[in-house]
């Protein structure tokens, strides 16, 4: 693999031409990391749009910035550490870009809680690639790495914490590495990460206790499960889909902060949005987020939102449904024809 600074300084007999050398080189060195990068981005900022924002100014400050690549790291790290940086930057110049709260066309019923992860969006399994060769010691399966659950996690960690956490456990890069990526010691790499598993591990877990592992991805078990879900939701059938649910199951809405915790407080829910959405027909579309079973859903032909559900054994755990109604993002989900 050519170095980028000596790209950066290829000739071929005019300015313009050295430029669109260089740039295609770049393009071509960079790409095999474009995806785990936007992955990156996204488990830091939980926002898929805004990971796409920061890994375009995270390439731009690459390309910009070639000549001072010199070698020492791989380039891969060197890409991580502008990254980082980036998204650690847009949190303390922007802070969290929370969307509007929707307004919901009908009267709901009191939520059990509030949450307080608004800006969450669902990432395509589509997108998806395995972290290249996590570091020994990388903690985090990639399974778990990408889960709905962990990515809302990190973000109620301070960013650096965050940080650190992803570099070290889920990308196994040892404190040394890590250390100049974000300008600290490795001493401080070690007291941001005990933190941040501390932080981590006090988080209770949505619903709390212990569950059954669930189904493995795409075996029978779980497409069944999925399909007894889909069936229940598209026809309105409040009664068989609330026996597909385990008893702390939740709902989570996703940039509205109402969440429903138990079969009661769920049912209820989907009650009254059954009634007010009765004479719309409902189509789902299996697709995959986050590693998980999920559906687009369109409510009398229009976009309704991605619904990803967590599954626990035989049941559903979670449903988290993202109240998306931009067509083009919704469109990201679902099969291409």
């Amino acid at each position: 693999m050519v170095s980028p600074s000596v790209v950066a300084r290829y000739d071929t007999g005019s300015p313009r031409n050295g430029t669109v050398v260089a740039e295609i080189a770049f393009e071509e060195q960079v790409a095999a990391y474009r995806r785990e990068l936007l992955l990156h981005c996204y488990r830091l900022l939980g926002s898929l749009t805004d990971a796409e924002d920061v890994l375009q100014e995270t390439l731009l400050a690459a390309w910009r910035g070639l000549d001072g690549f010199e070698g020492r790291s791989s380039l891969r790290s060197w890409l991580y550490r502008i990254a980082t940086n980036r998204c650690l930057n847009a949190l303390r110049d922007r802070g969290r870009r929370v969307p509007p709260e929707p307004k919901p066309p009908f009267e709901p019923p009191p939520p059990s809680r509030h949450g307080d992860v608004p800006w969450l969006q669902p990432y395509p399994d589509t997108l998806l690639v395995p972290d290249a060769a996590p570091g020994p010691e990388a903690r985090c399966t990639a399974r778990e790495a990408v889960e709905l659950a962990f990515v809302a996690a990190l973000q109620r960690l301070p960013p650096r914490q965050a940080a650190v956490l992803v570099l070290r456990d889920v990308l196994g890069y040892p404190p040394g590495e890590v250390a100049p990526m974000l300008g600290v010691t490795p001493t401080a790499v070690k007291g941001l990460l005990q933190r941040a598993r501390t932080s981590l591990a006090r988080q209770p877990e949505r619903g709390g206790g212990r569950h059954p592992e669930a189904p493995a991805p795409g075996s029978a078990r779980e497409r069944e499960l999925v399909r007894r879900f889909a069936d229940a939701f598209t026809a309105d059938d409040i009664d068989a889909l609330v026996t597909l649910l385990t008893d702390d199951a939740w709902l989570a809405m996703p940039p509205a902060p109402h969440e429903y915790h138990g079969v009661p407080a769920i049912a209820s829910f989907l009650r009254a949005s059954t009634a007010w959405s009765a004479d719309l027909p409902v189509l789902l579309v299996p697709t995959r987020a986050n590693g998980q079973p999920a559906f687009t859903c369109r409510l009398g032909g229009e976009p309704a939102g991605v619904i990803v559900l967590t599954l626990a054994g035989d049941r559903v755990r979670g449903i988290t449904r993202f109240l998306v109604l931009d067509d083009g993002f919704l469109r990201r989900f679902e099969p291409r024809c």
